[in-house]
């Protein structure tokens, strides 16, 4: 199979890409291809073709469950964790399975083929990890998942928090969690991220930490998990996610703390919807937006990408798995309507997710990789995010997983 009349991102022209059975067997400018088309040929008409978008943050097992048994009413954070911990008690392996399950069939939908999913381990009988370790397995020929071993209620404040975070890798997390700005004291939340950090450098795991995800200015982990990633080497290997609190950080300290989060080489990951929703609760006015220093992360040369992080629960009661739903409007908030932003804001959802979920050889469009990619709607990352565009195809392991068909208008006046 053949995809022909295709864009490629940083590239002039069409070219034709050939697919031999899962991998990508030769990429070739259209005009340099004299052998005639094949009736299998799909035709991409002059439109972006990409690897396939990333999900970098998520809750399957929470996914699905606003209103059960109550809604956040405040719109907190917090009462959204107290909310969860009394649906918590309701989980069965049955539901969380059905529940993820649908909830993935809405992330294919839209073109995401790679997810992040952070799932809670605050249960003495890890029901919900259990339930998606065979996620995992039942719908790898639709995408793959990583899971991330996630304290919602502490690792130090939580009975058992740690020997339950060290059980749960040892079931099969891919990624070591934390919480630290919910532990009980500064010391338990700096303890925990020592802790974490340890696991991980010890059984080869990624690391991925709600990290300061509160206006408060004095919520200040990011700088530990930082140094941590720093002195150990693991940077690469190491994602702070959320980091509200930066945008409450005084511009002075923000500064010195840049400096180390360059040094340490850690991963971002904003989810401008949910931050924007759940954040500045607080405030009266000026209210906050929020949200971390996404363009700031990017201009200084890290490494930030968005994630969608809730569809449907205690903490957010809408989203419908369309990732480019959530590029535009962190675009919006982020202040990151630029030219030069709106030229490579597909970066945002694909390559520096990637790097997030330390995919390496397995993503991205070059002979040799899987043959995972989709085509767009558009020629380019600016008329994709100004039409507000769609994954017309999603192609996996070679064999075409989803085709939508755009809504016909027809114009009568």
């Amino acid at each position: 199979m053949n995809i022909i009349n295709a864009r490629l991102r940083g590239k002039a022209g069409l070219f034709r890409i050939e697919l031999n059975g899962d991998r990508i067997a030769a990429i070739q400018p259209q005009a340099d291809v004299a052998a005639p088309g094949h009736a299998d040929d799909l035709d991409a008409q002059q439109n972006l073709v990409i690897p396939p978008f990333i999900e970098p943050h998520i809750h399957l097992d929470a996914t699905l469950t606003a209103g059960e048994p109550n809604w956040n009413m405040s719109g907190t954070l917090f009462e959204g964790i107290e909310r969860w911990a009394e649906r918590k008690e309701l989980n069965t392996h049955a539901d969380t399975k059905t529940r993820a399950t649908k909830t993935i069939g809405m992330l294919v939908d839209h073109g995401i083929q790679h997810v992040r999913t952070h799932v809670d381990v605050t249960d003495p009988k890890l029901t919900a990890l259990k339930a998606m370790v065979e996620v995992r397995e039942e719908v790898r020929h639709l995408i793959d998942l990583q899971i991330v071993a996630f304290p919602q209620e502490g690792i130090e404040s939580y009975a058992n928090g740690r020997a339950l975070m060290t059980e749960a890798v040892a079931m099969g997390a891919d990624v070591v969690g934390g919480i630290p700005h919910f532990e009980n004291t500064r010391d338990q939340g700096v303890s925990s991220v020592k802790f974490l950090m340890d696991l991980a450098e010890r059984t080869g795991c990624l690391v991925d930490v709600h990290c300061d995800e509160t206006d408060d200015p004095q919520s200040r982990f990011l700088e530990v998990l930082a140094e941590e990633a720093r002195v150990r080497g693991m940077g690469a290997r190491v994602t702070a996610s959320h980091t509200t609190a930066m945008g409450s950080y005084d511009n002075a300290y923000c500064s010195k703390l840049f400096r180390l989060l360059k040094m340490s080489g850690i991963n971002f990951v904003s989810c401008p919807t949910e931050s924007i929703h759940l954040q500045g609760r607080f405030d009266t006015y000026p209210k906050r937006r929020g949200l971390t220093r996404v363009a700031e992360i990017d201009r200084a040369g890290m490494n930030v990408c968005f994630g969608q992080d809730s569809i449907v629960d205690p903490w957010y009661p809408l989203g419908n798995g369309n990732i480019l739903r959530i590029l535009e409007a962190g675009l919006h908030i982020c202040h990151m309507l630029g030219y030069e932003d709106l030229q490579r804001s597909l970066d945002l959802i694909t390559d520096n997710s990637a790097r997030t979920l330390n995919l390496g050889e397995r993503y991205g469009i070059e002979v040799g990789r899987p043959a995972n990619l989709l085509v767009l709607s558009a020629p380019d990352d600016y008329e994709m995010v100004r039409s507000q565009g769609h994954a017309l195809l999603s192609v996996r392991n070679g064999k075409v997983l989803m085709r939508r068909t755009p809504a016909h208008i027809e114009r009568l006046g």
